[in-house]
């Protein structure tokens, strides 16, 4: 049996649609709140149909030194375009885009991790330090 972290796949968002931009400031003041977004189909516009969604984007901090992440928040989008007349028949649809604001006291890493309904889970990573 092949472990769960052997089904997630990264690659570089610019030239892959599946994989999560995080997006915020790479050095930040301990302690004091910065904004993180997560998001998909920055370089590559993401389809985002009945057939071909993100369900959900989850975000976690890995502190230097620590041996678990935390996790900051899971977000999950629940219309795109279904209804009871039939696949992108509503007029409903949600953007894969997640964002909270945060503060840490230590320097480490940003995982972004998302869920395509089709292709599977895909993870990116930011460095975050503390100036």
């Amino acid at each position: 049996m092949q472990p769960l972290n052997g089904q997630i796949q990264t690659a570089d968002w610019k030239s892959e649609k599946h994989v999560p931009v995080i997006e915020c400031s790479e050095q930040v003041k301990a302690g004091e709140y910065f904004k993180v977004t997560a998001t998909l189909g920055k370089a590559i516009a993401y389809p985002n149909t009945t057939k071909h969604h993100i369900r959900w984007i989850a975000l976690f901090f890995q502190p230097e030194g620590e041996k678990t992440p935390y996790q900051i928040g899971h977000f999950e989008f629940c219309a795109h375009g279904e209804s009871a007349k039939g696949p992108n028949e509503s007029i409903i649809y949600t953007n894969h885009e997640a964002a909270t604001t945060m503060k840490t006291g230590k320097s480490g890493t940003l995982y972004a991790l998302a869920l395509c309904n089709i292709h599977g889970l895909w993870q990116s990573s930011k460095s975050l330090a503390l100036g």
